[in-house]
């Protein structure tokens, strides 16, 4: 891989981790709960994720939002990493921050005891960052899926979004 093909990948990396976390930020933030846990680990979600994306084990960050006292999921929101011709690309980058805000709105306020854990699906063999490691996830028995599509591109870089709602 050439020097230019390893700054606009790292610059893709760096893109791509910063609007994952903003989105999780403002879907915390929009749907009525306390984003103070998120922002004091963002370092440590920041490390994972760019680290993950960088090596290409990252295939999802989710947020988990439930209800702590039945530890039953309430919604699901899934950010799946898609990587189509890792360092090359057409040099456009952008963030669907409406198409997210909709889906936000619609989704609705949580209630007020709801709970969030950040989450990731990585493939196997992904490199070791402080902080993390394996957990189970909550099911989704009984909700449906809605796929918001592409929300974060940056040269073949990008992240999809979908969420889990009651059915």
């Amino acid at each position: 891989m050439s020097s230019v093909a390893t700054y606009n990948y790292t610059h893709s990396v760096t893109y791509v981790t910063d609007n994952i976390l903003k989105s999780l930020k403002d879907i915390i933030v929009k749907s009525g709960m306390d984003p103070a846990n998120f922002v004091n680990d963002w370092a440590t979600n920041s490390l994972a994720i760019k680290t993950w994306l960088a090596s290409e084990h990252l295939q999802q960050v989710i947020l988990e939002v439930y209800d702590p006292t039945t530890n039953k999921l309430i919604i699901k929101w899934e950010i799946s990493v898609v990587y189509n011709g890792t360092g090359s690309g057409d040099g456009s980058f952008w963030t669907d921050t409406e198409q997210l805000a909709y889906a936000i709105r619609k989704a609705g306020v949580v209630p007020s005891q709801a709970k969030y854990d950040v989450i990731t699906r990585t493939k196997k063999g992904r490199p070791d960052v402080p902080g993390w490691g394996y957990v189970d996830f909550r099911s989704t028995e009984g909700m449906i899926k809605q796929s918001l599509g592409t929300t974060v591109e940056h040269n073949g870089l990008g992240a999809e979004t979908a969420y889990w709602r009651k059915g």
